[in-house]
């Protein structure tokens, strides 16, 4: 126990400090290492590291992040964002509604948070400026809307809790669909909330040739997601061959069908993905290493006893462990909260009785709540970098639907069969 807080503090200094999460995960490895086990050979760090990460299902993360750019870069975002327009951009609001739906739509094919942000923003924060949505209500709204492709299936987030924890893919996924309507829903309410108070209005009514055009202009663009939950919910493919399938498919489309893209931008945006891909697994492949040490020196079971010494329940420890995410993630990329928090977590939280895939919701919730949480949310920077506007700015914005986020995430919590009854039903 008392060697887990000292990881938690040597690993918080290396951060006030200013150290590359890299540092911040690499030194508290080698720290416990040279600590505890030296007796074992120096080769066993770089051992952890490449076998932690030589794993096919990980190969999805890299491919569904090159799809992302593909699309984001495409005309697939545009056209699926004008396809909801045409469905919802009448209401009052509508173009918020649009944003929303936009970003969930996105977030099916992509599975990233800052490749929807990105994608979303460019096409949608003029649209709702002309609407007179306040310029923080709208920056507000795509940063946080862009959330729901952390829970919307291919979430990078699931696949990485499912490599982590071995629970499966496929249930996490189904239980992100739910997870992800009812934020997506609350997003949707508060909108509606600010579209009456400032009394914006929709579009005018698309007539029916109009909405049959869109779905024309969308077809291709709504095969990817048929393609990729089509293809895991059948048996048809593994998470993984839906991400190599989403390339494959991203690149025809774009390329050959769209022609939205040449060969130049091919390998740009290939170039990008790259560098994107190699920081990422870095990351992965120390976690692998800190986990591994975790595990060796029992804090899991440390927590375990001290919970029991304490008669802490489920309810209390769900508690602790939202607050321990919320405040991580102010300052860490998700990927890092959860190789740092999840090893030692997960096997305290099945002690408890608590299910597996609904933990993983938790921990989702969390992350996403973190990408948009001050002052080192990831989105923040995307959106500020993307729309050429202030971090303070996008702050100012995204406070409502922190509150929202809350209240959501107390949903999931504590009520599991948000989480739970879809993988039930499927599964």
């Amino acid at each position: 126990m008392i060697l887990g807080i000292g990881i938690g503090f040597l690993a918080l200094i290396l951060l006030i400090c200013g150290f590359e999460m890299l540092m911040v995960l690499g030194i508290p490895t080698l720290a416990v290492k040279a600590g505890l086990f030296a007796n074992l050979p120096q080769i066993i760090v770089p051992q952890r590291m490449t076998s932690g990460i030589n794993q096919s299902l990980l190969l999805a993360i890299p491919f569904f992040l090159f799809a992302a750019e593909l699309m984001g870069q495409g005309q697939i975002a545009k056209r699926l964002t004008g396809l909801v327009r045409a469905l919802v951009g009448h209401a009052r609001g509508g173009i918020g509604y649009t944003t929303i739906g936009g970003a969930m739509g996105f977030g099916s094919v992509s599975g990233s948070a800052p490749a929807t942000v990105a994608a979303m923003g460019k096409i949608l924060y003029p649209e709702l400026r002309r609407v007179k949505f306040t310029d923080r209500f709208s920056l507000g709204l795509i940063v946080s809307s862009a959330e729901t492709a952390l829970l919307i299936p291919p979430s990078i987030t699931l696949i990485v809790y499912g490599w982590i924890t071995g629970t499966s893919i496929a249930a996490l996924f189904a239980a992100g669909l739910s997870v992800g309507a009812v934020l997506g829903l609350a997003f949707a309410v508060l909108t509606a909330i600010e579209a009456r108070r400032t009394g914006v209005q929709g579009d005018p009514r698309a007539s029916l040739s109009q909405i049959w055009q869109a779905f024309r202009d969308a077809g291709w663009a709504l095969g990817m997601p048929v393609l990729i939950l089509g293809g895991i919910y059948s048996g048809l493919f593994t998470p993984t061959e839906a991400a190599v399938m989403s390339v494959v498919y991203a690149i025809l489309v774009e390329g050959f069908i769209y022609r939205s893209l040449d060969l130049r931008a091919f390998v740009a945006i290939a170039e990008r993905s790259a560098i994107q891909n190699a920081v990422i697994f870095l990351l992965l492949a120390l976690g692998t290493a800190l986990s591994y040490f975790i595990a060796m020196a029992q804090i899991p079971n440390a927590l375990i006893n001290a919970l029991a010494y304490f008669q802490v329940g489920p309810v209390v420890f769900l508690m602790v462990v939202n607050i321990t995410f919320i405040i991580a993630g102010m300052f860490i990329d998700p990927n890092s909260i959860q190789l740092i928090l999840v090893p030692a977590l997960f096997p305290v939280a099945v002690s408890l009785g608590v299910d597996p895939v609904h933990f993983g919701m938790i921990v989702a919730v969390n992350i996403a709540l973190g990408m948009v949480s001050p002052p080192f949310g990831l989105d923040l920077f995307v959106a500020s970098s993307t729309l050429q506007k202030p971090v303070t700015e996008i702050i100012a914005g995204v406070w409502p639907f922190i509150i929202v986020n809350l209240i959501v995430l107390l949903l999931v919590t504590y009520v599991p069969g948000i989480a739970t009854l879809v993988p039930d039903l499927l599964f």
